[in-house]
């Protein structure tokens, strides 16, 4: 089955950037669509961003212009930058995978922690 193992979570001060990273153990040539989703306590699970094979983003507003998802399918890697961190950005980040017409993959996550 497919493995997706997130890093790059920190602790980070308000107005800071992280880059967080997920491996995956397949390429990502098999896949549909590529996502990053956040959960917070409290809180539904948010699509934060995603892309598909076709390199179609998608962006929640609240990340909007903050947030950049990018992927190298060679290196089997999915990629989110995030500068200008609030607050509010907290949370445990999630990576998603899917294959075309069918259920996907979850990774365990990385946790990011916006505080002064």
């Amino acid at each position: 089955q497919v493995r997706l193992v997130e890093s790059g979570g920190d602790l980070v001060q308000p107005g800071g950037s992280l880059r967080l990273s997920c491996a995956a153990s397949q390429s990502l040539d098999n896949f549909y669509v590529m996502a990053w989703y956040r959960q917070a306590p409290g809180k539904q699970r948010e699509r934060v961003a995603s892309i598909t094979s076709g390199r179609t983003t998608y962006y929640a507003d609240s990340v909007q212009g903050r947030f950049t998802i990018s992927k190298d399918n060679t290196k089997k890697t999915l990629w989110l930058q995030m500068v200008s961190l609030k607050d509010e950005d907290t949370a445990a980040y999630l990576c998603y995978v899917a294959p075309p017409g069918r259920a996907g993959y979850w990774g365990q996550g990385t946790q990011v922690t916006v505080s002064s």
